[in-house]
C-alpha cells in the first residue's frame, strides 16, 4: 500500500509525519512512500533526502490524498483535507476526537478509518506508539530552554572574581512526561528544582532526578493515575485550596515556574493565580505548557509572550514541539512507523486493521463508516503504582536500646553456635587426620572466616568491583597449585592443573569485570 504524507496546512506547524529514516523502515514493511513536495523542508528534511530514501514526491496535497491508501500527518485535518478523504482510506494523525465531534462524523461518513495518535492507550505495549508522550517530552525540555532564554541569569550557582551568583530556583507544577523532562533539564543545568504533583507516587521519580518534591499537609488520598490512563484526576476543592496556599508560599522564592497540569478533555486548571504572579520577583519567568487549553496561569495569553507590570515574563506558546521540528518529526515519525508495524503484521504491505487489538482499537475513532469513539477500556489496564508504604513507627531511646540489645544477643548467639559446631568438626577431623594436614587445614579455615567477615561487611553497591579485585588477588593460590603440578601422584597433578585453570579464569575474569566497571565512569 501507499503511505502518503502531506505538507501541514496549520499555520506555523513545522513538523512532518514522515522522515527519510522512517520511510526506509516503512518500505521494509512492504509499503510504498509518497510525500508532498516541501512537506519536510521546515523540519530540515529536503525533498532530495526523501528521494534518496526511495520516496515518491508529488506536487500537490490533492494528488497525494488521491493516490495514497494511508495518509499520515501531524495536525487534525481541516475542512479541505476532510473533503479529500476517500472511502476505504486510513488517516493517521493527532485528532482529539472529544473536541472534534463534527470532524469525526464527517470522516466516518466518508468511509475513512481514522487512527488518532492522541488516543493510543497508555499501556506498556503501546509506549513505542505514544506520540503524546513523545511530544510532551520535547515540550518539557523546550520549556526550560525558553525559560532560560527569557530569564537573563545563570541557572547554576557560581563563585567568580566578580562575586557570587546564586542558583536559579525552578518550580515544575505537574510531573507527567513533560514535567519530568523539565525537571531533568533544569536539574542538569544546575538549578535548584522543586516539583509538585497531585499523585504522591511520583515523589520517588522526582527525587531520583535530583529535585525536591513539594508535599502538602493534607490527608486526602489522591488517585494514583492508574484508573485514569496514567493521568492525574481532578482534585477536591479542599485539596485545591491547600495547593494554592502552598504555591503562594513558594511564589516569592522561585525564579522560574513551569506549569504542565492537564486533564484529558478538560480546560486546564488555574493553578498559578494573578496574586501569585504579583508576589514573584521582577525578572521571573512563567512558562505555561497548558496554554493551548486556557493555561494553568491566570494571566496566560495563548500564542503570546507577555511581561506583567511587576516584570514577570509569561510565555504562552502552544507550539513547543514545533519549535524543535527536526527532533519532534523524528520521534513522531517513529511512533507512526511502529503503528504501521502493528497494522502490517505480515510485513507484506497489506494493512490488517484488527479491532480485537487493544492498541489499534483504542486509537481508532472511525471505522467502516461508523464512529467508534470512545473506545472500550483496554483488556490490559495501566500498571497501578505500588501502595504507599507506611512510615515506620518512631521508637523512643529506651526502645531503640532494647532493640539493639536484642539484635546483638541474637547475632552473638548465632556466631557462638557456628564457632562451636566448627570447632567440633575440626576436633573430629583431628582425631583421624595427620598433624601436617591439620596445620594447613586450620590456616585454611581461619582464612575463610576472616575473608567472609571482611567481604560481608562491604556496602552492597561496592561488591562487584571489590569482589573482582579480591578474586584476582586471592588467586595467589595458583602459586601453590603450580608447586604441586610436578608431584608424582596422578590425582594431585589433576587437582593442581584444575586449580591453575580455575585460578587463571579468576584472575583474568576479575580484572576484566573491574575494567568494564571503571569504564562506565570514564568520560569518552
Amino acid at each position: 500500500m501507499k503511505i502518503g504524507t502531506p505538507k501541514e496546512v496549520f499555520e506555523g506547524e513545522a513538523r512532518v509525519a514522515m522522515t527519510p529514516d522512517s520511510a526506509l523502515q516503512l518500505q521494509k514493511l512492504g509499503h510504498e512512500c509518497v510525500l508532498e513536495s516541501g512537506a519536510g523542508l521546515a523540519a530540515g528534511f529536503p525533498d532530495a533526502a526523501y528521494e534518496a530514501a526511495g520516496v515518491e514526491i508529488v506536487k500537490t496535497g490533492a494528488a497525494l490524498f488521491k493516490g495514497s491508501d494511508v495518509v499520515a500527518k501531524v495536525r487534525p485535518p481541516n475542512d479541505t483535507e476532510v473533503k479529500r478523504l476517500q472511502d476505504g482510506q486510513t488517516l493517521i494523525s493527532f485528532f482529539y476526537p472529544a473536541a472534534n465531534e463534527e470532524l469525526m462524523q464527517k470522516a466516518a461518513e466518508k468511509g475513512t478509518t481514522v487512527i488518532a495518535m492522541d488516543m493510543v492507550p497508555r499501556i506498556s505495549r503501546a509506549q513505542k506508539m505514544d506520540a503524546l508522550s513523545s511530544m510532551a517530552n520535547i515540550a518539557g525540555y523546550r520549556a526550560v530552554i525558553e525559560a532560560g532564554n527569557n530569564f537573563g541569569r545563570f541557572f547554576t550557582g557560581q563563585v567568580t572574581a566578580a562575586g557570587k551568583v546564586p542558583p536559579a530556583k525552578v518550580l515544575v507544577v505537574g510531573a507527567g512526561v513533560a514535567g519530568l523532562a523539565a525537571i531533568g533539564t533544569a536539574t542538569s543545568l544546575g538549578a535548584i528544582t522543586y516539583a509538585f504533583d497531585v499523585r504522591p507516587e511520583v515523589a520517588e521519580q522526582i527525587e531520583s532526578m535530583g529535585a525536591e518534591f513539594v508535599f502538602l499537609d493534607f490527608e486526602e488520598n489522591q488517585q494514583d493515575g492508574a484508573a485514569t490512563g496514567g493521568y492525574a484526576a481532578p482534585s477536591s476543592p479542599e485539596f485545591r485550596e491547600k495547593q494554592l496556599e502552598k504555591f503562594r508560599e513558594l511564589a516569592p522564592e522561585v525564579d522560574i515556574v513551569i506549569t504542565t497540569a492537564l486533564i484529558p478533555n478538560r480546560d486546564a486548571p488555574v493553578l498559578w493565580t494573578a496574586d501569585m504572579v504579583e508576589m514573584m520577583k521582577p525578572g521571573s519567568v512563567i512558562v505555561d505548557l497548558a496554554a493551548e487549553r486556557g493555561g494553568n496561569c491566570e494571566l496566560t495569553k495563548p500564542e503570546e509572550k507577555i511581561v506583567t507590570d511587576n516584570g514577570v515574563t509569561i510565555v504562552g506558546y502552544t507550539d513547543f514541539p514545533s519549535r524543535m521540528a527536526a527532533q519532534s518529526s523524528s520521534l513522531y515519525a517513529t511512533n507512526i512507523r511502529h503503528m504501521m508495524t502493528d497494522l502490517t503484521p505480515e510485513k507484506d504491505g497489506v494493512v490488517d486493521h484488527n479491532m480485537e487489538d487493544d492498541v489499534i482499537r483504542g486509537a481508532t475513532v472511525t471505522h467502516e463508516k461508523a464512529v467508534t469513539f470512545p473506545p472500550p477500556p483496554p483488556k490490559v489496564q495501566a500498571i497501578a503504582a505500588q501502595p504507599k508504604k507506611e512510615a515506620p513507627k518512631e521508637l523512643t531511646p529506651e526502645e531503640k536500646r532494647a532493640k539493639e540489645l536484642e539484635e546483638f544477643k541474637a547475632q552473638t548467639k548465632s556466631q557462638v553456635t557456628l564457632l562451636a559446631v566448627g570447632g567440633a568438626l575440626i576436633l573430629l577431623a583431628g582425631l583421624y587426620a595427620p598433624a601436617s594436614f591439620m596445620q594447613h587445614f586450620i590456616v585454611f579455615v581461619l582464612a575463610v572466616f576472616v575473608g567472609f567477615q571482611v567481604i560481608w561487611g562491604v556496602a552492597h553497591s561496592l561488591h562487584t568491583p571489590l569482589m573482582a579485585i579480591t578474586n584476582g588477588i586471592s588467586s595467589i593460590i595458583i602459586v601453590g597449585a603450580l608447586m604441586q603440578v610436578g608431584s608424582g601422584g596422578f590425582l594431585v597433578v589433576l587437582l593442581a592443573a584444575l586449580s591453575v585453570f580455575m585460578a587463571g579464569i579468576n584472575i583474568f575474569g576479575g580484572f576484566a569485570v573491574t575494567r568494564r566497571m571503571l569504564a562506565m565512569f570514564q568520560k569518552s
